[in-house]
């Protein structure tokens, strides 16, 4: 039995998470079903080969359907060992490899390159901005807030625009005539339309999501398709998807690669708890709704985590 009993301490919220419930992933599953994508906690119960590479009480963090749960069963091998059960360790799982990997794969960053970087304090646009500053790169972020603009300060960013209080397209126009090299896309509609504009010649735009549409009812936002073979092809620019299942192979070696950043202090892992949303911080199963809800509507800085506190009547 290559299996492990996971007591995950706390699970990771994700904008995904909202089209795994609503079929447009797997559209074979049917209700009822468990939601979530990733935790990290502790080892309760091990498989016998399980036993050869966890020990009961080790810390683990791992990347498994299901994950909002107070126990997890997960294949040995898709596990990550880590130093302790810290909710940072949650920020790279999915968040953070998928940054370290689209710019790593596609993004082609070299110095000097301008990247912008769409919602840019949110749990993966971070380590964008940061996997982009060290490669010597200008980073452009856009954020909702003023607070947000001064943790993307505190990262490196160069420009950050608060797109409450600036026009990001006037901004870009005028600061950045030449255009942008790289742009790290997860917004969608009039953000993804805006973005494409401002492509450089041979800029390339790596799209990891469209969170602006996915509660609408096709879960898609409305972009300007029409125009958008002649501007492609009027820049030689080019708009390239990423689905981090796609780059599995180059997974586990990116996340320890994060892991060892991460642990040095050479990478920041935002986490956001929900202590300053309305109902106060995330904490149990009953909770994932609010921090859903909290991060569709642009509040959250740095990765949502919901904490889940030990089962006191546990019958394991």
């Amino acid at each position: 039995m290559h299996f492990c009993l996971f007591s995950p301490r706390f699970v990771g919220v994700n904008a995904s998470d909202i089209n795994y419930s609503a079929g447009r992933y797997d559209p074979s599953v049917k209700v009822p079903f468990d939601a979530g994508f990733e935790g990290v906690g502790e080892v309760v119960a091990l498989g016998l080969s399980a036993s050869a590479r966890y020990t009961v009480g080790q810390a683990v963090a791992y990347v498994a359907r299901g994950s909002f749960a107070e126990y997890t069963v997960v294949p040995a091998n898709i596990a990550t060992p880590v130093p302790s059960v810290k909710p940072e360790y949650l920020a790279l799982l999915v968040s953070g490899t998928t940054a370290y990997l689209s710019l790593e794969e596609l993004g082609e960053l070299s110095e000097g390159k301008k990247v912008l970087v769409t919602a840019a304090a949110g749990g993966t646009g971070q380590f964008a901005v940061q996997l982009s500053k060290r490669a010597k790169c200008h980073v452009i972020g856009t954020c909702s807030s003023d607070e947000k603009s001064a943790f993307l300060k505190s990262l490196g960013c160069d420009r950050p625009i608060n797109y409450k209080t600036e026009n990001v397209r006037a901004v870009l126009k005028r600061e950045y005539p030449k255009g942008v090299d790289v742009v790290y896309e997860s917004v969608g509609g009039a953000l993804f339309d805006l973005a494409v504009d401002a492509l450089a010649t041979k800029g390339r735009l790596i799209l990891i999501g469209f969170i602006s549409g996915y509660q609408t009812p096709t879960g898609l936002s409305p972009v300007e398709v029409g125009t958008l073979p002649a501007k492609l092809l009027r820049k030689s620019a080019s708009i390239q998807g990423f689905f981090l299942n796609h780059y599995l192979s180059k997974y586990q070696a990116a996340m320890d690669h994060l892991l060892k950043m991460c642990e040095s202090g050479e990478l920041v892992c935002e986490v956001d708890l929900g202590a300053l949303s309305p109902g106060g911080k995330f904490t149990g199963l009953e909770s994932v709704f609010r921090a859903i809800d909290y991060m569709y509507m642009g509040k959250n800085t740095g990765k949502l985590v919901v904490e889940l506190p030990h089962a006191v009547n546990s019958k394991l």
